[in-house]
């Protein structure tokens, strides 16, 4: 089940840049354990839910995550050995714009260690580099 916006106002969109840090979202808002972002990248939206689906098994419905990102960018694709030209190419999934310092993840209502080593876990399925946080020490 891919995570994708209900209604967009338009249907592709332009590659743009991804640079610099980020300005909101770079603190814990609602866990007591995170996940940020050290790099800027872009999180597909089966990124997010293969993440969703670890810490599901992994806690066996303990604890509470939030997904903090939402994959809102379409990007297009044009078929293999397709000449140039003839237009853009058509939708083929959706990514979330992640910048350096935003917190992807949060988690609460697990011992630290158990969060760290599910953390870890969700680390791997993820295409930028992470570090673990606390809300006490950032």
């Amino acid at each position: 089940m891919a995570v994708i916006p209900r209604k967009v106002k338009f249907r592709k969109a332009q590659k743009g840049k991804n640079r610099g840090m980020a300005l909101r979202g770079h603190e814990i808002h609602y866990g007591e354990y995170g996940l940020k972002a050290l790099e800027n990248g872009l999180v597909k939206s089966n990124h997010i839910e293969a993440c969703r689906v670890a810490v599901a098994r992994k806690l066996k419905g303990a604890g509470t995550l939030w997904i903090n990102i939402f994959p809102s960018k379409p990007v297009t694709k044009k078929p293999a050995e397709t000449r140039m030209g003839k237009g853009k190419g058509d939708l083929d999934h959706w990514v979330a714009n992640v910048k350096r310092g935003k917190v992807l993840l949060e988690l609460s209502g697990v011992p630290e260690d158990l969060a760290k080593m599910v953390f870890r876990l969700l680390s791997f399925k993820l295409p930028v580099k992470t570090k673990f946080i606390t809300r006490a020490g950032h």
